[in-house]
């Protein structure tokens, strides 16, 4: 199931991603800067969401939050349904 997050105060609009057995699957960002975050969905695909989550969470660009932070943010949030 692809779980969708609309970011907040970062140029990206959205999140998308997959998680199975506890594991970040399949991560896209909607918008933002395509060279950096593609990287990053790169970087944590494969990665379990916890460690995904401590290591991007508090990550600050601007507006007191960023794309590795919306992500920490995104999975947090889907964590806790």
């Amino acid at each position: 199931m692809v779980v969708s997050y609309a970011t907040e105060g970062v140029c990206s609009k959205e999140i998308k991603f997959e998680v199975e057995n506890g594991v970040v699957k399949q991560l896209a960002f909607v918008g933002g800067c395509p060279g950096n975050l593609s990287a990053i969905a790169k970087l944590v695909e494969g990665m379990p969401v916890e460690d995904v989550i401590r290591k991007l969470k508090g990550n600050l660009c601007r507006n007191q939050t960023s794309c590795a932070d919306q992500l920490a943010r995104a999975l947090e949030e889907y964590r806790s349904r």
